[in-house]
């Protein structure tokens, strides 16, 4: 503590002094660190706890549509719980001779919740059930424009089947109802390719062929929702814009076929037809896919010139009286020639593959069943001839040196890698996509096993 010297000067009085202590000001308590934030699923433990203890908490109207509206849009939470991985692989050897054991995935949270909440909703007056689903309006001043949250189809938006389902087992005649502009579930599923919900169409029965002609607002009925262009994000697990053709491709053919065949040539408002839309919806994709396939026949094209050259020089120069060359008992040299041929040839039969598929007439049997097996093939070619030509490369450092430098061609072949590994880790999700268009593509609709109805 510091003390100051104070002068007290007064014409009638001695001069005095005071002395006045000065307190430091206090210091601040440490601020406690953050509380760790719970995790998603501990909430929706609590909220399912919570739930069963006092369940009159939720008999409220307006709070029932906004849980709703929460769960609706988690799609993670709806997620099945699985046992870990060990137990997962001996799981798996034992089906192989069908034998069962420990438990099977468990229900997460969220769905326990919902099932709950819905039961109590699912007794309740179709009045008080629409306007629980509707959600809340959209106001301009006084004026309702319209109800943009209605619960189901928000949850059809983000792709969240388990919510879906839950609702439909215990009231079916949601399979009927329309959003603003007219549309049903499916007819949304179908503009968003969510392809789970659009499958529940096939455990509905007959019912699909009075849902599927259903018009919106403008007049366009489900084939009219799949020949528009689907939004950028749903192509994000798609790699190539020729992939993404074929994507698009197969779910308008889906599509027409399950629709009643007198449905598929009608015009909308506007007078369009189905096929009209799709082809001028999609003439920008078909561009870019060509562009695409372009470039990977550019790259090998390179390829192809490049070894072709080396194959006339080859190291080490030759015999100018015999015309032989001077390492031709090496084996290095054997390695570089080989190499060589095998880069020229897979190189150029890459070249043809990317060329056929560029001068084809992009018919829908080529787009949906040929066009994958030709672009694997031309990128599995395209990447032996780099391979190869690397190989070739490297090979021809170990003709030059003799063994005292042998950390020169060692050290170069290390380096020559480089190129083969980022290849591979930039292509390789494109030959998984590729592969999985090619012979997978069509399980994509129709499946095996039923969610609605067991």
């Amino acid at each position: 503590m510091n003390n100051v010297r104070i002068n007290n000067n007064h014409p009638h009085h001695q001069q005095q002094h005071t002395i006045v202590p000065i307190v430091p000001p206090p210091v601040p308590p440490p601020t406690p660190p953050p509380p760790n934030l719970p995790r998603a699923d501990l909430l929706e433990d609590v909220a399912l706890k919570i739930i069963e203890d006092r369940p009159e908490l939720i008999a409220k109207q307006g709070l029932l549509t906004d849980v709703l509206l929460a769960l609706a849009q988690k799609t993670h939470a709806f997620k099945r719980k699985k046992p870990n991985l060990v137990f997962r692989i001996i799981k798996s050897i034992f089906a192989v001779f069908h034998v069962k054991i420990g438990p099977g995935e468990k229900e997460s949270e969220a769905l326990q919740v919902l099932r709950i909440i819905w039961e109590k909703v699912a007794i309740m007056p179709k009045s008080n059930i629409d306007d629980i689903l509707r959600g809340p309006p959209l106001k301009v001043g006084n004026t309702i424009k319209g109800y943009p949250s209605r619960v189901l189809f928000l949850a059809t938006k983000v792709g969240n089947t388990p919510f879906i389902v839950e609702l439909i087992r215990s009231y079916p005649d949601l399979i009927w109802k329309q959003d603003d502009k007219g549309k049903t579930i499916f007819h949304l599923a179908v503009k968003r390719r969510q392809a789970e919900i659009y499958n529940l169409l096939y455990e509905i029965g007959a019912m699909k062929d009075l849902i599927t002609p259903m018009k919106d607002k403008k007049g366009n009925n489900m084939l009219h929702m799949v020949a528009k262009s689907a939004l950028k994000t749903r192509f994000q697990n798609v790699s190539g814009f020729a992939l993404q053709m074929q994507r698009e491709l197969l779910w308008y053919k889906e599509v027409e076929q399950m629709i009643p065949p007198q449905y598929r040539q009608r015009k909308n408002i506007a007078g369009v037809t189905p096929q009209y839309l799709f082809a001028k919806k999609h003439a920008a994709l078909v561009t870019k896919g060509e562009s695409w396939m372009k470039n990977y026949m550019l790259v090998a094209t390179l390829i192809a010139t490049i070894v072709f050259a080396a194959a006339f020089s080859l190291p080490g120069g030759y015999n100018q009286n015999t015309g032989t060359p001077f390492f031709r008992k090496e084996p290095a040299l054997i390695v570089f020639v080989i190499s060589d041929a095998i880069s020229l040839i897979s190189s150029s039969t890459s070249v043809l593959i990317f060329l056929s598929i560029l001068t084809s007439s992009y018919a829908e049997l080529d787009l949906l069943e040929s066009l994958p097996e030709k672009l694997m093939l031309g990128v599995v070619t395209l990447f032996l001839s780099i391979v190869t030509m690397m190989v070739t490369f490297s090979s021809s450092f170990f003709v030059l040196y003799d063994k005292k430098l042998e950390w020169v061609p060692i050290t170069i072949t290390c380096l020559a890698g480089m190129p083969i590994v980022l290849f591979v880790k930039m292509q390789f999700r494109l030959l998984v996509d590729i592969f999985y268009s090619a012979y997978r593509s069509r399980s994509l609709f129709k499946p095996k096993k039923r969610i609605l109805y067991y």
